[in-house]
């Protein structure tokens, strides 16, 4: 305790003795734990019996956001917009363009230098971040570039080991009148819920910028979670802070309405298993009162899976996790009291809602995903990327990559003078880029080349994004919809579908949908070898009806679809 108060003292000199001596007093419980971060760095966190003070990396300490809100001014602050925190908690560092210049300017920093991100308006931090530049080479660099490498911010997996507090309210120190009309604009953002940066098992890290959550079992924590700045306030001043709570409320209760609507008058057990998206898209949706419309950002819950886990935890059904971002619900207890006490509104009659479900299928779009490459910095790209900032683990997208390529390529004058189609080959591109028994033979590449090697080399990841849902970013590239034909008994052939799941398609709904098409038995079934995965089969080569409805009434793009050229040749009838 004694070299963790001298520690504290070298790396924090702007606390007093009083203040010292409070942070780290003599007598309360002091507790040391290890956590690893989302790259499998050990982490050493100190915590009073309520929350982490400090976390240490390689000797180095750090405050945390608990700290710093009872000591605002341990570091030098720098503001941001409130929809900044959101790419921020998804493990992004700042950017320049994102800071907020004040009236009296910045604070003087140097590379290297500790620094706390607050938000417009409010003096309470919200992030830890190391400067990559000193406030000089900022303004010279014309507020471009990356300002901040960010280490921790409020509500990833190191908050969680708190009690969970919010920020406080602080007053920022200066605020002129055209600060506080930006921090009214700003209103009107809703924050996401963030991306965790830290994780407790180590057989569990994530990437920067996996946009996938740890799950908390609470239903309490689940709906209590608050968002800075949630709607905006349409009124006058004094109307504020009644217009925040109750749009949410109101949305609260349309999303239960609906929920136990759908599931008393739409869904029935014969429809189990049924994904997530299929449910609140073909059901939930339709069981919406007129005028008005289900928005999950705008409820308590912001995000559906939030919602469901908060029903799952009142043990009124069960959800599974068949992918990553892709869930089913399994199983429902009708039998539930709120199920059972659920009054159909006026309008809907369970009659017409059951009739309704049958041809839902049929007259709901879909809505294909957006899916986008994604690639991640291995081990071995680490010195063509550091300079721009980024480590191993970091996730790009491909103009990214390009882009920081070609300033490595002119910052360090590589451009071969002679034909500027070609780049020279430094050490840190050859070790980079070429294969050991190229290395002594090619002094130069194309762009082309150089650029289509850079991408080969980096982690494949890519981020999934359905309509309505916040992105996701797996690892690799994405498995194609995988058509094959199989022979069965009696020379009969069947057609195999797998992997829809992970485009947000029911296989349940596309083997009643192909069924009723090709007039031809279709059934669904684990896929051989797997425990979550379903594949459909249907009887015959029905690859022409497939590409049909997968090309142009899914509108899926065909590179994601693999065994189209399997289709029987279409020949006269003799």
């Amino acid at each position: 305790r004694r070299k963790l108060r001298t520690d504290v003292a070298a790396a924090f000199p702007n606390l007093s003795a009083e203040q010292l001596t409070e942070f780290i007093p003599n007598k309360e419980e002091l507790n040391v734990i290890k956590i690893y971060s989302h790259k499998g760095e050990a982490i050493t966190v100190y915590m009073n019996n309520r929350n982490p003070l400090l976390f240490e990396i390689e000797k180095a300490l750090y405050p945390t956001v608990y700290t710093l809100w009872v000591y605002p001014d341990l570091l030098p602050a720098f503001s941001t917009w409130p929809p900044v925190l959101q790419k921020l908690a998804g493990g992004a560092d700042l950017m320049l363009p994102g800071v907020v210049v004040p009236s009296s300017g910045f604070p003087q920093v140097e590379r290297g230098t500790l620094c706390a991100v607050t938000l417009l308006g409010n003096r309470a931090p919200v992030a830890v971040a190391v400067a990559t530049m000193s406030t000089a080479e900022m303004l010279a660099a014309g507020m471009k570039g990356k300002g901040f490498a960010v280490l921790h911010t409020y509500l990833d997996h190191l908050w969680e080991y708190g009690d969970k507090s919010y920020p406080p309210t602080l007053a920022p120190l200066v605020t002129d009148s055209a600060e506080k009309e930006s921090a009214e604009d700003e209103e009107e953002v809703e924050e996401k819920e963030p991306v965790t940066s830290f994780s407790t098992d180590p057989l569990q890290h994530v990437d920067v910028g996996d946009l996938s959550l740890k799950e908390l079992d609470s239903c309490a924590i689940l709906r209590g979670k608050e968002e800075l700045n949630e709607n905006r306030a349409t009124g006058t001043a004094e109307d504020a802070d009644t217009e925040v709570q109750h749009p949410q409320e109101q949305m609260d209760a349309l999303f239960n309405q609906c929920f136990f609507h759908a599931l008393k008058c739409k869904v029935k057990k014969s429809d189990l298993p049924l994904l997530t998206s299929t449910f609140l898209r073909s059901h939930m949706f339709s069981c919406c009162p007129a005028g008005q419309q289900l928005d999950i950002k705008k409820s308590s819950y912001k995000k559906f899976s939030k919602f469901l886990q908060c029903m799952q935890h009142q043990k009124i059904l069960q959800v599974k996790e068949l992918s990553k971002g892709v869930e089913s619900i399994v199983g429902v207890d009708w039998k539930h009291p709120d199920i059972k006490a659920f009054a159909v509104p006026e309008g809907f009659s369970s009659a017409s809602a059951a009739q309704d479900s049958k041809s839902e299928d049929r007259e709901q779009v879909y809505h294909a995903p957006e899916i986008i490459p994604l690639y991640g910095v291995s081990t071995k790209m680490i010195p063509l990327f550091q300079e721009s900032g980024h480590k191993k683990g970091s996730i790009l997208s491909s103009s990214e990559v390009r882009n920081i390529v070609i300033n490595y390529v002119k910052t360090n004058e590589l451009v071969d003078e002679t034909n500027k189609n070609f780049v020279k080959v430094d050490a840190i591109l050859c070790d980079c880029l070429l294969d050991k028994s190229e290395q002594d033979e090619i002094s130069n590449l194309k762009w082309d080349d150089l650029l289509s090697r850079c991408l080969e080399r980096l982690q494949p990841l890519h981020q999934v994004t359905f309509p309505g849902q916040e992105p996701v970013v797996r690892k690799g590239n994405i498995e194609p919809i995988d058509i094959t034909i199989a022979q069965r008994s009696s020379n009969k052939k069947v057609t195999i579908i797998k992997n829809l799941e992970l485009y947000g398609l029911d296989p349940q709904c596309v083997a009643n949908i192909l069924q009723q098409k090709v007039q031809a038995s279709a059934t669904v079934a684990p896929v051989p070898g797997t425990k979550d995965r379903v594949q459909v089969q249907i009887q015959g080569n029905q690859i022409h009806h497939l590409a049909k409805m997968l090309l142009e009434e899914y509108q899926l793009p065909r590179k994601y679809i693999q065994g189209l050229e399997k289709a029987p040749k279409l020949g006269r009838k003799k």
